[in-house]
């Protein structure tokens, strides 16, 4: 299949292109950042971005210092982190015990790579890093980002394919939510990511709801999806803290804002919902859109996302060359296909052919 065919494909199965619902309502609503309260420790040293601090997850304020010359540096969308941080021990142990990578990390963050790669810089509390990524893994508006930008080196290669979104609510489900129309409830509080620091994953979720009201051929009395989409995010409710968004990364602070803050429900990707249930059996359940817990069908309008990786150019060394070409291959390894597949998700994705 064409790169340009699977890109616009991609695209439309991420999310990423709005131009389904043409006559979606703009959203005129700011969300309430629903955070914890702490304290703003200063941080030191110089500004730099990307910087993808924020204070439920990953302020370092107590670890100062600056990382350099990485064996292998991987800048990722973070969603799979659970299937990604399996997979770690595997991609090393390809490598000969005196040839191992010694100096590695990977960040699962939102996409940050554009800035990353350009400004060789991370920060995260009081830790920087100065080393330039060999491989990033996005979905395929990052992955074309990179490509405009004139850094990848060769033809992105598939990662993986979620199984669409779910709900996820508090445990014992106290607000009886079933599916999209009950988020139009004026007491019920939805949590999603930040619109402005995580653009394509709210605009995916954002997406999903306005798609599976659209496609519902029996709404509820009353409502419509533009009524639906205008409660949650144009401030029509009465309730001011109806629409919820966290600071900088979701998939660390929806479930946050269920357990503990305002929220009453998040959307999110199946297997971020399923993650989150494993972990912690006891302040969370699932609500499925289309099919079941154990096996999810997304209804018509919950659409599937890939994710994909790409080599970045660079001076790199013999060394790195190596460990950039291994990391690629275990990314694409059937062992990590399994891996995919305990936590929520898959490697092959032979729907998206056919999404239209």
């Amino acid at each position: 299949m064409q790169w340009k065919h699977v890109l616009s494909i991609g695209l439309l199965a991420s999310g990423m292109l709005s131009t389904v619902h043409a006559d979606m309502p703009a959203i005129t609503a700011k969300p309430v950042v629903d955070l914890p309260k702490l304290l703003a420790w200063p941080q030191y040293g110089n500004a730099v971005k990307p910087d993808i601090s924020e204070p439920t997850a990953n302020t370092l304020n107590d670890l100062t210092g600056n990382i350099r010359d990485c064996d292998i540096m991987l800048s990722t969308a973070g969603n799979y982190h659970m299937a990604l941080t399996e997979l770690w021990p595997n991609y090393l142990a390809m490598f000969p015990e005196s040839d191992r990578p010694r100096n590695w990390f990977f960040t699962t963050s939102p996409p940050v790579a554009p800035e990353q790669i350009a400004n060789h810089n991370l920060k995260i509390g009081n830790l920087q890093s100065a080393c330039r990524p060999q491989v990033a893994v996005g979905p395929k508006r990052l992955i074309e980002k990179l490509k405009a930008s004139g850094v990848t080196d060769g033809a992105p290669v598939e990662v993986f394919v979620n199984r669409g979104s779910v709900l996820l609510v508090k445990k014992g489900n106290p607000k009886h939510i079933r599916g999209i129309w009950d988020l139009a409830g004026k007491n019920v509080n939805l949590a999603t990511p930040n619109p402005e620091k995580e653009a394509g994953s709210f605009e995916s979720y954002r997406d999903v709801i306005y798609g599976i009201a659209a496609n519902d051929p029996l709404p509820p009395a009353g409502l419509t999806a533009d009524i639906l989409f205008n409660r949650i995010f144009n401030g029509v409710s009465g309730n001011p803290d109806k629409w919820l968004t966290g600071a900088r990364i979701h998939h660390r602070e929806v479930p946050w804002s269920v357990a503990y803050g305002k929220a009453d429900v998040g959307l999110l990707y199946y297997h971020l919902a399923l993650h989150a249930v494993r972990q912690f059996p006891d302040k969370f359940e699932i609500v499925p859109l289309g099919g079941t817990v154990e096996n999810p069908q997304p209804l018509p309008g919950n659409k599937p996302g890939a994710h994909y990786a790409v080599r970045i150019q660079g001076d790199w060394s013999a060394r790195q060359q190596v460990a950039r070409e291994k990391l690629i291959e275990a990314l694409t390894s059937p062992q990590f296909g399994t891996i995919l597949v305990k936590h929520g998700m898959q490697q092959a994705a032979p729907k998206l052919a056919t999404v239209q």
